[in-house]
Order: structure tokens, then C-alpha cells, then sequence
């Protein structure tokens, strides 16, 4: 019975002494330096690592200035934790850069670290700091500083401020057409078609058609309607009557008809001037009736004077120009065209200052 209790003793001692050694085992901490020999002033950095398993507390060295006499410390990095096996373990590291101003052997101490409120330690490390050589056979030569040295500048040093330049250059010229063209309310490329010359008169009554079939100018855009309208009989008269109509007043287009037709034919003209000047100077809102009417008078006053083609005669073809008018649609296009364009112009500006600052500052 003796013999038994005394075996079941070692038994129990063997497994506890076993799952300590396990427990034990968990956490291992290790230290490493990049570099065991220096010179005085170089630096160099010491790993540590601690592998424990998850969730455990832990809590690393807190040094001062110096791990030992002689040895300084720059710079503690910020634990990194890497998760390990699914997350069961971990792995934290930590670096101290260090540096010594005194040549000698260090013996650098285990690092210890805290894991659950229990201790651990890493292996000691030892880390050699030699003098600057100094030549004692010669102590006379004494050499001064260098003298500065002027670098010429290559073509690898300038390439990307010579293209950011011209980008920005050619980014900038682009942004100056696309808005000259959005306020002149152009198209970006110009439309030229080959086309039969057409009378003045059906090439009024074109114009008007497709004003007409414009509702919105009416509602929303009086003006852009009386602008488009006017434009319109003024081209006729020009081409009809021979003087130019574009480059004058209501009033002088009016005494210019008055001496070549009766006045009873231009009374309905002169109501449509009347209202166009209104509506573009005064601010007029017209009656949707009212619009009607001066259409209207313009078809009236149209058809009244022209002259009616001989239909055996051979129409002449004439190149012309086509400024089409640029819809809704398109002008919102165009201006965020402009915004990206201005925005890579700029983005180029940047980068030609930044190396402007780079190769002179």
C-alpha cells in the first residue's frame, strides 16, 4: 500500500511538473540585433518578439534613455501584433533603435516582459562599439571640408517639370477655346455642308419653321425666341432689300422699308420690333397670344415681298457654315469637359511647382 501512495505521488509531481513546463511554453520571448559591431555615433536596432497565445495580457519593457550605461536608446517603434493559427496566437514585436558614443563590449541584459503578471525573459545580447580609425602615423595631415560641387542637371531631372509644363500649357489652352466657345454659345467644331443656295425667303421661312416648332424658347427663354425671330428677318431683309439690316436699329430698318414699300405692308413688322426690343431690353414677358401674332407678322411680312424664283433656273451650290445652336444637354457637357480640363491643368501646375521646388530650393 506504501509502495502505491508513494508511486501515485511521483505520478501526480511528473504531470504537474510536465503541464508547467507546457504552460511554460507559451510564451517565449526573443531579442535580436541587426548588427553586433558599430562604429561610434552608428546605430543599429534590436528586435523583440513575443509569441504568446491570444487574448493573454501582456505588457512590454518601458526603458527611459538607455538600456545600459553607454548604450542609447533613439527610437521605440509602436507593438505590432500579428495573428497567428487562426488567431490563437500572437506575435508581438517591437524595435529600439540604439546608438553609443563610447567604445567598449556592452553586455545588454535578457529583456523582460510581462504576460498574465508573469515575468519572461529573452535571451542576453551582446554588442560591440569600435572607435573611428585614426591614422597616428600622420597626425600632421589634417584635411579641410570638401569644396561644394556643381551637379549639372540632366534630362532625367527635368523631364517631368518640361512635360507637366507643356500638359499645363496645352490643358490651359484647350479650357480658354471650350469657354470662349460655351459663351459664344458655339459648337466646338464648326459644320461646313455643300448645300443649293436657297432663296432668302425660303431660307426665312426654314428658319422660322424651326422656331415654331421650338416650344420651349416661348415659355421659358422670351428672349432666346425674339433674339432667334428677329435674327431671322433681318437675314431676309439683308438678302431681300440690299442693305444691312444685321448692323442696324428697329428704327432704321424701319425707314429703310418705308422708302421701297407702303407703310400699311410693314405696320405688322414694326409690332414685332417693337415687342422683340422689349422683351430684350426692357424685360418684357409677353402673352403666350402675343408670340403667336408676331410669328405671324413675320410670315405675313414674308410672304408679301419676296420675289418668287424663275423654277428654270439652275440653282447655284454654295458652301455654308453651320452654327448650330448648342442644346441644354450639351452645354452641361461642355462645362464638365471644362471643370475636368481645368482640373488636370491645375494637377499639372502642381507637379512642374513641386519640381521647380525640388531642383532649386
Amino acid at each position: 500500500m506504501i509502495m502505491k501512495r508513494t508511486l501515485y505521488k511521483i505520478i501526480n509531481a511528473a504531470l504537474l511538473l510536465f503541464t508547467f513546463q507546457s504552460l511554460h511554453a507559451q510564451v517565449s520571448v526573443e531579442a535580436t540585433l541587426d548588427s553586433l559591431e558599430i562604429l561610434i555615433g552608428e546605430q543599429t536596432k534590436i528586435h523583440l518578439q513575443v509569441s504568446m497565445d491570444a487574448g493573454q495580457k501582456f505588457r512590454l519593457p518601458v526603458f527611459q534613455d538607455t538600456i545600459v550605461r553607454g548604450i542609447e536608446i533613439l527610437d521605440i517603434t509602436k507593438p505590432d501584433t500579428q495573428r497567428l493559427n487562426d488567431n490563437k496566437r500572437w506575435l508581438v514585436s517591437q524595435d529600439y533603435t540604439v546608438t553609443s558614443f563610447d567604445s567598449a563590449l556592452y553586455y545588454l541584459p535578457p529583456i523582460e516582459v510581462l504576460v498574465n503578471e508573469q515575468t519572461y525573459q529573452s535571451n542576453p545580447l551582446a554588442l560591440k562599439v569600435y572607435s573611428v580609425p585614426v591614422d597616428t602615423l600622420h597626425p600632421e595631415q589634417i584635411f579641410g571640408p570638401k569644396s561644394v560641387r556643381e551637379i549639372s542637371l540632366r534630362w532625367s531631372d527635368i523631364a517631368a517639370l518640361v512635360y507637366s509644363a507643356l500638359l499645363m500649357v496645352l490643358l490651359g489652352v484647350i479650357v480658354v477655346f471650350l469657354i470662349l466657345r460655351y459663351r459664344d454659345n458655339k459648337p466646338i467644331i464648326k459644320i461646313i455642308r455643300i448645300e443649293p443656295k436657297l432663296p432668302p425667303h425660303q431660307t426665312a421661312m426654314k428658319k422660322i419653321e424651326d422656331i415654331k416648332a421650338d416650344k420651349s424658347w416661348q415659355m421659358a427663354d422670351p428672349k432666346q425666341y425674339y433674339t432667334e425671330l428677329t435674327e431671322a428677318i433681318r437675314t431676309y431683309i439683308k438678302e431681300r432689300f440690299g442693305f444691312n439690316a444685321m448692323e442696324m436699329t428697329s428704327g432704321e430698318i424701319i425707314e429703310h422699308l418705308l422708302q421701297e414699300k407702303d407703310k400699311s405692308s410693314i405696320d405688322e413688322l414694326k409690332i414685332l420690333f417693337e415687342t422683340a426690343d422689349l422683351v430684350k431690353f426692357a424685360k418684357h414677358a409677353p402673352l403666350m397670344n402675343e408670340n403667336d401674332m408676331n410669328l405671324v407678322n413675320a410670315i405675313d411680312f414674308i410672304n408679301q415681298t419676296k420675289i418668287e424664283e424663275d423654277p428654270n433656273a439652275k440653282k447655284e451650290p454654295t458652301e455654308i457654315k453651320v452654327e448650330e445652336k448648342r442644346s441644354k444637354q450639351g452645354r452641361i457637357a461642355l462645362l464638365c469637359s471644362i471643370a475636368i480640363i481645368l482640373a488636370g491643368a491645375i494637377i499639372a501646375l502642381y507637379i512642374a511647382i513641386r519640381q521647380i521646388i525640388d531642383l532649386f530650393f
